[in-house]
């Protein structure tokens, strides 16, 4: 009974520690709600830039004035999907675990992600703006893997892993510019969907 006890103690006390350095409150239906948003996004972003082509082959972007605006209604569009709905779970998990949604560890998530994030976002849309859209994607998956790890630290340790695998694809992204599209899809729509379930199976969130 006494060594059960201290058992039981010992994970109070991790489960403290972690509480008190880290956001543990972020749900995996956040990933799979924001890979389905992306993979959404993705397709009709592929229709606006890729005309008729197939998804699975070299690829060249057509470029007008039309598609520019048109992606960025759909990017801004997919965006706010997926932070409402990430938002939405991760509310729900922290309101369930009786943590707050933002205190200081969720801030300093917040700012560490946003950091590369922000910058990265910058830079796209001012290669937006000259018409150089043929590296957004690689660029965005490099940032946003770049953000994940810088995040991790203050999160879920997963993050960073996920983090890696943005990163990769993002440089086979910019090896291949054809398939950008497709890596992107893979990275934000089919990676947090499998990460979002993983996630959702071990923290039962």
């Amino acid at each position: 009974m006494d060594q059960e006890k201290y058992i039981e103690d010992l994970k109070d006390i991790k489960d403290i520690m972690n509480r008190s350095s880290r956001f543990i409150s972020l749900s995996g239906l956040s990933g799979v709600s924001a890979g389905v948003c992306a993979l959404v996004g993705a397709y009709f972003a592929y229709q606006t830039v890729y005309h008729n082509q197939n998804y699975f082959e070299y690829s060249s972007a057509i470029v007008t004035l039309s598609s520019v605006k048109n992606l960025l209604v759909i990017g801004s569009l997919t965006f706010i999907s997926a932070l409402g709905s990430g938002l939405f779970f991760t509310y729900y998990k922290a309101k369930k675990s009786k943590q707050k949604l933002w205190d200081f560890q969720s801030k300093r998530l917040v700012l560490n992600l946003l950091l590369p994030l922000g910058t990265g976002a910058a830079l796209c849309l001012i290669l937006l703006y000259h018409n150089n859209i043929n590296i957004l994607a690689p660029l965005s998956l490099i940032f946003y893997g770049l953000a994940l790890i810088n995040a991790s630290k203050y999160t879920l340790g997963e993050i960073r892993s996920l983090g890696v695998v943005q990163i990769i694809l993002g440089l086979f992204g910019a090896a291949f510019i054809g398939y950008g599209m497709l890596l992107w899809a893979i990275g934000f729509g089919v990676l947090h969907i499998i990460y979002g379930i993983a996630m959702h199976l071990k923290y039962k969130s």
